[in-house]
């Protein structure tokens, strides 16, 4: 017995002087396992929640991109999100529009809250939540109200990370109803496209036209993601203006011609307002509710775009060709908003 036990003791200890060295030895050549291993789930405690973030954006994306990796967007709020409000309008545009229902399944909804992106989810495939910290939403945002800038400049940020993620985007305001497909509108070789207020002696090159940012096409490429940085940045040289404003000034800046930004202006005959009415259904694309203050009077408005819209489909084809009424909005708008704010500029340069 005493034989065995020592035999088990010897063994014993032959295995602790082999094993030992070996488990050290493995430690010592892979200590990078070991630390990736820890190093990843700190990591993951801290940044997942941005990760996530890109990977539910990315997500989006890709389930709503076109071919060539181009989306829709459009944000929303609570108080536009609401029953009867301008998303329901805006949805029903495309419903009623010349065969552009198809065009919403590349329709992707930035939630500015949770109430926005709920009622997203009940009528809507493609929905992203963009939570900004230290901003409510849910109200409406009164122009140059401190939320108002907060909104408009996190949407210039959020656009700049999408087209940092390889994607071209076409951005449209939910106050604009939309009638036909535009990107048969649109410029070939441009970088960035806009919509204006005030179209300048058909030039769709003139700087002194008016532009909206609530309606552009961009192409995702070095041009368009440095000009959205420097957007973004200028907003602290320009405090208290919004996005458009800005863009206004900026679009003069020498920097802007350094980087070679190639950028054009979308006539008002396809992308009207009621700042500057399409004079053609034959040819009107989107009309938008701008140059209006006030959530009611604006949905009072964007009815009426709408109305005249099945008006207008109700014709008969020879009907339709020789149509020139005048859309009756501006209504309520008009109220609120002094039109005569906008002069044409005359400026000379390369026409259309």
């Amino acid at each position: 017995m005493s034989h065995i036990c020592g035999r088990v003791v010897m063994m014993g200890m032959l295995f602790t002087l082999v094993a030992v060295p070996c488990f050290i030895f493995y430690k010592d050549a892979y200590p990078i396992q070991f630390s990736r291993f820890s190093c990843r789930n700190d990591l993951n405690e801290n940044s997942s929640p941005i990760k996530n973030e890109q990977v539910k954006l990315e997500r989006v994306l890709k389930a709503a991109s076109m071919i060539d990796k181009t989306v829709i967007l459009t944000t929303l709020n609570e108080a536009w999100a609401v029953p009867d409000s301008v998303f329901d309008l805006f949805l029903e545009s495309f419903k009623i529009g010349d065969n552009i229902k198809n065009l919403l399944s590349h329709l992707v909804i930035i939630a500015m809250d949770q109430k926005a992106y709920d009622r997203c989810l009940e009528v809507h495939p493609h929905c992203y939540a963009l939570n900004v910290e230290g901003v409510d939403f849910t109200k409406e945002a009164y122009f140059l109200s401190p939320e108002y800038l907060k909104m408009v400049w996190s949407k210039i940020d959020f656009q700049r990370s999408v087209l940092e993620m390889g994607y071209n985007f076409l951005f449209t305001d939910a106050d604009i109803m939309w009638f036909r497909e535009p990107f048969t509108r649109f410029y070939e070789d441009t970088d960035l496209q806009i919509s204006c207020d005030k179209y300048v002696l058909n030039n769709s090159y003139d700087l002194n036209n008016q532009p909206n940012s609530g309606f552009k096409y961009v192409k995702s490429n070095n041009r368009t993601v440095q000009f959205y940085k420097y957007w973004y940045e200028s907003r602290s040289k320009y405090p208290n203006q919004h996005d458009q404003d800005v863009l206004k000034q900026i679009k003069f800046d020498p920097y802007v011609k350094e980087i070679e930004l190639k950028i054009r202006f979308l006539r008002t005959l396809y992308f009207g307002g009621l700042c500057e009415p399409s004079k053609d259904m034959n040819q009107v694309c989107t009309m938008h509710a701008n140059c209006c203050f006030g959530l009611e009077p604006k949905i009072h408005d964007l009815r009426l775009l709408l109305d005249d819209w099945r008006n207008y489909k109700s014709l008969s084809p020879s009907n339709m060709s020789s149509w020139n009424a005048k859309w009756r909005a501006p209504q309520d708008c008009r109220k609120k908003f002094d039109f005569e704010h906008y002069k044409p500029v005359e400026h000379e340069g390369k026409k259309d």
